[in-house]
Parts: structure tokens; C-alpha cells; sequence
């Protein structure tokens, strides 16, 4: 077996590796196609924007659903020739694969005993036209997707059944054998990584039996592939038994088909506990093993878990222990907020220079779903539009860097990184993660750290930003206006010397519209000016400033949604103090993010028409004159702070848009509101009034949700407010 599988040894630097999120799965009649519903790689300076991040290698997509869709003898490769032609360009090093997550093109079938044979053929071709590739993945996550879609039934074929999944299994690895001998009749020198999830499984005692029968079992692809299924071996009786022909699993026993790097895909899900006491957990739904029903949880929430060997360095260290070959962490990517990937990614790096230091032969960590996933949530199962981003956003015109894709070039490039989200704990190291809070924990203890300073503790966003700061570990200082008053630039020195937040928030403001004529003066004095003297204070301090302003800096006459480069056309006293408020703030700080928002409603307070629309229906009042001829995109105050967070976590700066997608009249949100909570639409009057569109759109991409999905989570969590009133 090669001793050299990357460049240098595992003395030399751990590397940054990337891949794209490019599964291709079949469920029920429907394909979900990673690659092409995100438009992934769609312009080749996608690929510049990969090399910039400094990466040596890359999981690269030459999937054989893709190149083959139409018959083994028809391939285009007209996609991956400039792609890959850019990535050798570069000097990056690629690695082909060729089934993610798939079954293979739909002219194929992985039932049929050929299947293992037609993949051969075509990575032959694929090694044939790039000649120069040496790494291989001819299969992803063998052992993962044998599960998914023969023992729970998540994709095609969907069967629950164990010798299915043991069958499907072996087929795969005869595949991967059977590619890797056909690209090494072109290349020689060819080197198959192997990747999977080898995540560990803890249990209660009573549960210690399937626990010891899933940590077996997350094995049997590599020991397939090692040779290692034999007589005594835990499941070479159970593999006859079930159906694998003895001379399948001979064909192994010759080592041929190991691998010469291993890939760990960890995640925070990867490690498990398994819990018979099924009644603890009444939002889980149980397993069933036909011996016992069980709760099937994520081990970092279990308090039991606390002091056990979880973590990447331990999965290394046991995989290393195992089998002696040299690994790669083969994908981290973490579906949470901006901060939380950041923590998780900067953990594993750091688990991967631990396990290095303890003797594990680590060459590389790969940088998972670098434009983000979508619905990975659902695994894939259900069509909600969820995305996560990942080392960049992909939801523009063209892909912009995030927080996490930043931090992982610079630990890439050996840099310290000190970013002050990285000095609090992922949510997976706070107590406020266990299912069952032990006893003694606070869960709503202060934060420690640098603070972001957020303004205007009296109003609606403040109050969201400060809470949603403390679910996502982001220590935060919620100033009142005798703490800050935006007005007085020495009470604004003065706060910042004695906080030295890291970054400033302004939510602070005149918010009363209606009163704005007459009271201009005041609501000039602390839109405009006082939050350009906050901006320039920020400046000054080099602290990253952000400031909200309003879709009422339009007139609503331009006929479609305004975008950020729509001149202002301001009305009233309010849309003109905010429109020169952005112009003060961008001569003040060019630096400085402004959130254009519109209509905001929220769940944790009653000063917002939609939880008015709500309460008067359920005290029967009549609701009249309801405006139905002003179009606005109302905005969901938790969806607005969470994507101002993470547009200040990825250094933004400029004008954004921030509106939940899809755009009504106020007549026409509260029948919404009416219908979602239970009560007749028809209550809700119109009043007529001068046709307007205020609404906004991004020239950004959308970043919001719908506003039917966001409604919907509305009335849900406002619930308890509303039957107060």
C-alpha cells in the first residue's frame, strides 16, 4: 500500500481540502439533485472563488448520473471539461467522484448484478478523459447509503430491511473494487479514499446490545474492502444467511480493494445514544428493533454523555486503531447559524491536531458543502427550500464568502485565528443543550466574552436581538438610552470606552410613523443624526457597524419591488429621516452595514399589526379600513435578526434588503392572519386607498423565507401573547 497518499507525510501541515454538497437521490418518483437545484458551479469563477479560499484539494462531482443520463454509450462531459480543466489550473488537486448518495443513472438498476460492472465501465471512461486525476471516490458513504435506502427506506428502492441494506452493501463495495481495477488499467498509480459516517453509538444498559450490533456495523464497508469478512468476523453468518453468496465476500479476502485513505464524514448527529425509556422523550419517535423500543438521540444531548469519549479525535483515534490507514476528515459542515459552523469547523480542526499529536495519521480536513445544502435538513425527503450556506452563500448573483469559509482559509494557511464568536462553546458544549437539563445547570447564565452592543432596549428589535444573541452563544449588552443615547456623541464615547463591544447594533430609533410629521425635528435628531454619530464612533473604534432603515424611503410609485440601487423617494418625515440616515451613515462609515426592512411583526410582543389583527379577532372587535391598495413585504422579526447576524458575522457592508419573500396588501396580510388563526377573513374590511408598492426585493438573492412559512410560525409562537390580551 502507498506510504506517500498526499503530498507529505503526517508531519507535514494539515491540509484544507473542499467539496461541493452533490447528492443525487431518487424519492418516491421525484430525483433531488444537490448540483442543479442550487446551480452550483454554474460560472467557472466559481471555481477562482474556491482556489482563493486556498484549498490543496477538492471532492469534485464527475457523477455518473450526470455524464450518463441517457446510456452507457452516450457521455457528456461538455460541464466537467472547463471545470476541472480551471481546477488543474489552479493547482488543485481533484478528487473524482462518481456516485453520491445515487443509484445510478435511470437506464441502471443497483439491483442487478451487472450494476458494479456498468459503474467500472464508465469510471474507466471518466479515467480514460482525465487521465491526470489520481484520487478516487468511486462510491460515496457506502455504509450510510446502504441504510438510507434499503434498511429505513429514505430513498429509492425505500426498503426496511436488514439482509436489503446487507445486499445493497456488498454490491456497492464490489463496485468500488470493480471501478478502481478499471481506473488503474489507465492509471496505476490511482488511490481510492473510502469515506463514511463512523460515528459511535453509547446506549443505556438494557439498550447495550443494539448499540454493540450499529458500532459493528458502521464497519462493514471498510471491512469488506479489507478483506476482513471471514468466518468469526460478527456478520459473515449473517450475511450468508441473509443472501450474500460465500464467494461474494471471498472475492475481498485478498485485500485488493482497500483503501489508501480513509475519510471520517463527522457530524454533530454522527454520534449516538440509544435510550429505552421511550416516555422521557415524548416529542421522539421511537425505534423499534423487535426486542425493545427505543429512542434513537444525537449523544451530545444527553447529560449521561457529558465526560465521554465524543469528538472527532476520538472517531480518528479509532478508526486509526482499526485499520492503520491514513485519514482524512472527509466532510465538516454544520446546518446551523453562521457562528455555530464556525465553532464547529474550528473544533474539528483542532480534534484533528490532537489526534496528530496522539499518533493518528491525519492528512487533511475537507471543508463540506462550500456553496451550502439545501433541505439536507429532511434528508432530502421533503421540498421545503431549507438552505444552509456553507463556506459561501450561494443565493446571489454570485457566491459570497461567510464567516466559516473565511475562518477555514486562514487555519489553512496556519493563521491564529481569534474572531470573537470562537471564544464561546458550540451549542453541543452549552447546558442548554440536553433533551433532560441536569440538575444545577442554569441555562440563562450570561455569556462570557467580548459583547456585541446592541441599542434601543425599549423596542421590538432590540428586545429580539438580545434574545436570539443568547441562543446563539453570542454574548450581547442590550443599552438603554441612559446607557447610550445616540443623540449625545459623549455618551456614545463614553459607552463605547466602558463596553468595548466588539461590534454595534443600532435598533434604536423614532419609530412612531404616524407622529412623524409632526414631532420632525425629534425623529430627524435620532434616525439621521443619531445614527451617523454612532456610525462615525464606530469608525473611529474600528468596530463593524449596522443601523436599520425602512422600505418608507420609497414613494411605492416605481410599479415592482424597489432593489438596493433604486434612487429614494421618500414621502413623509419618517422616509426622509431614513433616507438621510443612510447617507450620513455611508459618509460616516462606508463600512457600515444598513438593513432595509418592511413591516415587521414578531412573536415576543404585542406593538405590531399583526398581533393586533389577532387579538381584536379574538375579542370580536370589527376590523375596518384595512388598506388594500398598499403593497408591502411584511418581515418576520426572527427571520430579520437571524440574517442580520449572519450578514455581520460574514462582514457585510452596504445596503441590503431584508423582507420575507412575497409581497401583499395590509387588507390582505390580516386575511391571511384571520384564516391562519382560526377566524372568518371576511371580518377583515378594505378601506380604499391610493394605489402604492413599497415592497422590497434583493438584488442580493433572496435571504428570507416565504412569508407563508413564516406566518404560519407566527401565529404558532404568538399564541400565548395573543390569548392574553
Amino acid at each position: 500500500m502507498p506510504s506517500a497518499i498526499v503530498e507529505g507525510a503526517a508531519s507535514s501541515p494539515l491540509q484544507l481540502w473542499g467539496g461541493v454538497e452533490c447528492s443525487v437521490v431518487r424519492v418516491g418518483d421525484e430525483v433531488r439533485d444537490e448540483l442543479r437545484e442550487m446551480r452550483q458551479l454554474d460560472r467557472l469563477e466559481d471555481i477562482d472563488a474556491i482556489a482563493a479560499l486556498g484549498i490543496k484539494a477538492i471532492r469534485f462531482p464527475i457523477l455518473w448520473e450526470h455524464v450518463a443520463a441517457t446510456g452507457p454509450n452516450s457521455l457528456d462531459f461538455s460541464w466537467h471539461d472547463p471545470r476541472l480543466a480551471r481546477l488543474r489550473s489552479h493547482g488543485i488537486r481533484v478528487v473524482a467522484g462518481l456516485v453520491h448518495h445515487g443509484s445510478g443513472p435511470a437506464w441502471s438498476n443497483p439491483d442487478d448484478p451487472l450494476w458494479p460492472t456498468q459503474l467500472a465501465a464508465y469510471a474507466a471512461a471518466v479515467a480514460r478523459r482525465y487521465s491526470w486525476i489520481e484520487d478516487w471516490v468511486p462510491v460515496n458513504e457506502p455504509v450510510t447509503t446502504a441504510r438510507f435506502t434499503n434498511l429505513y427506506g429514505h430513498w429509492y428502492p425505500h426498503r426496511r430491511r436488514m439482509s436489503a441494506m446487507l445486499l445493497a452493501l456488498t454490491t456497492e463495495c464490489e463496485a468500488i473494487a470493480a471501478a478502481m481495477r478499471a481506473v488503474r488499467t489507465v492509471n496505476p498509480a490511482a488511490r481510492l479514499i473510502v469515506t463514511d459516517d463512523y460515528g459511535h453509538v453509547f446506549s443505556t444498559d438494557i439498550m447495550a446490545y443494539q448499540a454493540a450490533h450499529e458500532n459493528e456495523r458502521r464497519w462493514l464497508g471498510l471491512d469488506l474492502l479489507t478483506g476482513r469478512v471471514r468466518k468469526g468476523h460478527p456478520f459473515w453468518e449473517w450475511m450468508i444467511q441473509d443472501g450474500v453468496a460465500q464467494a461474494r465476500l471471498e472475492a475481498f479476502h485478498d485485500g485488493a480493494a482497500a483503501p489508501n485513505l480513509i475519510g471520517l464524514d463527522h457530524y454533530l448527529t454522527s454520534e449516538r445514544f440509544l435510550d429505552h425509556r421511550t416516555s422521557l422523550y415524548p416529542d421522539i419517535i421511537p425505534g423499534d428493533n423487535g426486542r425493545h423500543r427505543y429512542a434513537d438521540l444525537e449523544a451530545v444531548r444527553i447529560p449521561e454523555m457529558a465526560d465521554q469519549p465524543l469528538g472527532t479525535a476520538d472517531r480518528l483515534a479509532e478508526i486509526w486503531a482499526r485499520y492503520g490507514i491514513p485519514l482524512v476528515v472527509g466532510e465538516v459542515h454544520h446546518g446551523c447559524t453562521r457562528e455555530e459552523q464556525a465553532r464547529w469547523f474550528a473544533e474539528v480542526w483542532r480534534e484533528c491536531h490532537k489526534a496528530r499529536a496522539g499518533g493518528v495519521d491525519v492528512r487533511a480536513v475537507t471543508l463540506w458543502a462550500m456553496f451550502g445544502a439545501i433541505d439536507w435538513r429532511s434528508l432530502l425527503l421533503r421540498k421545503e427550500g431549507h438552505y444552509d450556506a456553507g463556506a459561501f452563500d450561494q443565493r446571489g448573483p454570485e457566491p459570497r464568502l461567510t464567516l466559516v469559509g473565511d475562518i477555514a482559509a486562514r487555519l489553512g494557511r496556519g493563521e491564529q485565528v481569534d474572531h470573537p464568536v470562537l471564544a464561546q462553546p458550540g451549542w453541543w458544549h452549552r447546558p442548554a443543550r440536553f433533551l433532560l437539563p441536569p440538575q444545577g445547570h442554569a441555562l440563562n447564565d450570561p455569556l462570557p466574552g467580548r459583547e456585541l452592543l446592541v441599542t434601543g432596549a425599549t423596542g421590538t428589535l432590540g428586545h429580539a436581538f438580545a434574545r436570539i444573541c443568547h441562543h446563539r452563544g453570542l454574548p450581547a449588552r442590550l443599552t438603554t438610552r441612559a446607557e447610550l443615547d445616540v443623540t449625545d456623541p459623549t455618551s456614545i464615547a463614553a459607552a463605547l470606552e466602558r463596553l468595548r463591544p466588539w461590534a454595534v447594533i443600532n435598533t434604536a430609533g423614532f419609530v412612531r410613523t404616524w407622529e412623524a410629521d409632526a414631532r420632525a425635528d425629534e425623529c430627524f435628531s435620532i434616525n439621521s443624526l443619531g445614527a451617523a454619530q454612532l456610525a462615525k464612533a464606530c469608525r473611529i473604534a474600528g468596530i463593524p457597524f449596522v443601523t436599520f432603515s425602512s422600505d418608507l424611503v420609497f414613494d411605492g410609485q416605481l410599479g415592482r419591488a424597489y432593489v438596493e440601487g433604486d434612487a429614494t423617494s421618500p414621502q413623509g418625515a419618517y422616509g426622509r429621516s431614513k433616507a438621510e440616515a443612510e447617507a450620513r451613515v455611508l459618509a460616516a462609515d462606508p463600512d457600515a452595514l444598513i438593513i432595509r426592512t418592511s413591516a415587521f411583526f414578531g412573536p415576543w410582543d404585542r406593538h405590531n399589526f399583526a398581533f393586533d389583527i389577532i387579538a381584536r379577532l379574538r375579542r370580536g372587535d370589527p376590523i375596518d379600513n384595512v388598506a388594500d391598495a398598499a403593497v408591502i413585504t411584511p418581515t418576520y422579526v426572527p427571520d430579520l435578526v437571524h440574517a442580520t447576524l449572519d450578514l455581520l458575522l460574514d462582514r457585510e457592508t452596504g445596503i441590503r434588503h431584508l423582507a420575507n419573500e412575497g409581497a401583499l396588501s395590509w387588507h390582505e396580510l390580516a386575511r391571511e392572519l384571520a384564516a391562519r388563526s382560526g377566524h372568518d377573513p371576511r371580518r377583515i374590511n378594505a378601506a380604499p386607498a391610493a394605489p402604492s408598492n413599497t415592497s422590497l426585493d434583493s438584488r442580493h438573492g433572496v435571504a428570507l423565507r416565504p412569508l407563508d412559512s413564516a406566518l404560519d410560525d407566527f401565529v404558532r409562537h404568538s399564541r400565548p401573547l395573543a390569548e392574553l390580551a
